[in-house]
């Protein structure tokens, strides 16, 4: 790689770097919102919504191709972060 190119390289990944902070400080807020979510919840079989997430990806899918993202890029982030968050909830969940 070129110096110049390699120069170049640095700066994309230090925007790559800030933005990613940034994402973690959405995480953090979304986190928070999971946790009151999971107070609301009275059985255990109320953490995983079907239709919810079936309703949320389809969603996703329609406003990255609307915005011009890869939507098979996008399902893969939103299904990751939605099972991740379940696995989430079920370690959380206290029985009522």
């Amino acid at each position: 790689m070129s110096p110049n190119n390699k120069k170049k390289l640095n700066i994309q990944r230090k925007k790559l770097d800030k933005l990613d902070m940034k994402l973690l400080h959405l995480i953090k807020i979304r986190t928070e919102i999971i946790k009151k979510v999971i107070t609301l919840k009275k059985n255990r079989n109320e953490i995983v919504d079907k239709k919810r997430i079936s309703s949320i990806l389809k969603k996703i899918k329609k406003n990255s191709i609307k915005l011009k993202i890869d939507p098979k890029i996008t399902k893969k982030i939103w299904k990751t972060m939605i099972w991740s968050y379940i696995d989430f909830e079920r370690k959380n969940f206290k029985k009522k």
